[in-house]
């Protein structure tokens, strides 16, 4: 009998795991992708749909239609036992149910991660998924109305201030193309016609991008701050309220607007294991199996995956890692049943990237520093070729984008109750065309 391969997960990892598991067992084995959603998520490019460049469906691709051989089952998995081999989760209906497996893949990602500060839950919107996006892009245009709508200055320039709280990738990205969405949304309306307006990019670290080098960091600060960003390093909130934030550093901020960026941490399917576990991920070797189970494997944000670069170090939740974790996970479960050899992981990072909107971007691909439109060139280039579809839409959008105004329409397709930070996933809403 074929055996059965469960992918938990259809993120970066749990994606390309599922596509070469079916090009290299070439019908030898049954292949199962649990996921909530019936889409992969290109999150890289999220930030250009809060923005407004890209449509919603242009960074989602369809599960079925993108792995044809693979049996898409949607659900969220809700506890994986290795004794027993089986799934259970949440069927779409909310029904429980299980799936036995005689190999799975845990490639369940990451979630927000939080931190106890009071009002946070209540007062901030993470950023992590389509919903959280949409909800973000009609909010941004709320303000701006209701702004230009407002009697009371001091309303108003708390509508005008908007927070970002993380100055890592995500965070910066989301600083760098909604200021010039919000710069845009201020041409449509004459009443704020020099309106002061005000960003603030905030972070614990001592500078923008920390985990990235000091060049990128550099770029990335430079064409914020030029902008009007104000980039506050070694501050965070200290408390969030409905219509004002406090810092850190004791000041007190009126606005309506905190966009959380911390960071993220493993999906709590990991700790619910009850296995190993290193800062929340699922410990497993360097073949991505969890010891004393070789028929678990564990790849992306929710496996500590040892760094063979890096003796001592496990490898960075990143999409590159998750990727090629991703690949490397199916070869090695393919190995497990006789086709090829299993591969130790190992990869050093080719080099990151990061749009900041408009013509900027900063780029060190092969570690060669770039900036402005050559970074942007080659950021949108690598974005094209790691998208697994969509690609026409997303360059005719991006085209749209360069000629033409962006549609300052707020749809309120997604309530900010929908969206709690604490929980926020991408299934909790339907992504319009």
């Amino acid at each position: 009998m074929a055996p059965h391969i469960v992918v938990v997960g259809g993120g970066f990892a749990g994606f390309h795991a599922a596509r070469r598991l079916v090009r290299m067992s070439r019908g030898r084995a049954r292949i199962t992708l649990l996921n909530p959603t019936d889409y992969f998520l290109y999150l890289p490019l999220l930030p250009e749909v809060a923005a407004g460049v890209l449509e919603p469906r242009r960074v989602t691709v369809s599960l079925p239609a993108s792995l044809p051989g693979v049996q898409v089952v949607l659900g969220e998995a809700e506890h994986v036992d290795p004794e027993r081999a089986e799934v259970r989760y949440h069927d779409a209906d909310g029904r429980v149910e299980r799936l036995g497996y005689d190999r799975v893949v845990l490639a369940a990602g990451s979630v927000n991660k939080l931190l106890p500060i009071p009002g946070l839950a209540e007062h901030a919107h993470g950023f992590r998924g389509v919903p959280e996006a949409l909800y973000l892009r009609d909010h941004l245009i709320r303000q701006v109305e209701l702004a230009a709508a407002a009697d009371d200055p001091q309303e108003r320039a708390a509508r005008l201030t908007f927070v970002v709280v993380g100055a890592g990738y995500t965070g910066t990205e989301v600083a760098a193309h909604c200021q010039l969405a919000v710069s845009d949304l201020l041409s449509h309306q004459p009443a704020l016609a020099g309106a002061q307006v005000r960003w603030l990019l905030l972070d614990t670290a001592p500078r923008v991008l920390p985990e990235l080098s000091p060049r990128l960091s550099r770029t990335a600060d430079r064409v914020l701050r030029e902008r009007g960003v104000e980039v506050l390093t070694g501050c965070s909130v200290a408390e969030a309220l409905a219509d004002r934030v406090r810092l850190t550093d004791g000041r007190v901020l009126p606005t309506r607007t905190l966009i959380w960026c911390v960071g993220v941490r493993p999906d709590p399917l990991v700790e619910d294991l009850g296995l190993r576990t290193e800062r929340g991920r699922l410990v497993v070797d360097e073949y991505l199996t969890v010891p004393g189970y070789p028929d678990v494997f564990a790849c992306g944000d929710a496996a500590a995956v040892p760094d063979l670069t890096r003796p001592g170090m496990l490898t960075p939740m990143t999409a590159q890692h998750a990727v090629r974790q991703g690949v490397l996970a199916a070869h090695n479960v393919a190995a497990s049943f006789g086709i090829g050899r299993r591969k130790r992981y190992k990869h050093r990072d080719l080099g990151f990237l990061v749009d900041l909107g408009g013509a900027d971007a900063a780029a060190d691909p092969l570690r060669v520093p770039l900036s402005g439109l050559p970074a942007k060139v080659v950021t949108r280039a690598y974005h094209l070729i790691s998208l697994p579809g969509n690609r026409t839409r997303v360059l005719a959008d991006w085209a749209l984008d360069a000629v033409s105004g962006r549609p300052a329409v707020g749809l309120g397709l997604v309530p900010g109750a929908d969206v709690p930070l604490d929980a926020a996933t991408p299934e909790q809403v339907s992504v319009p065309s």
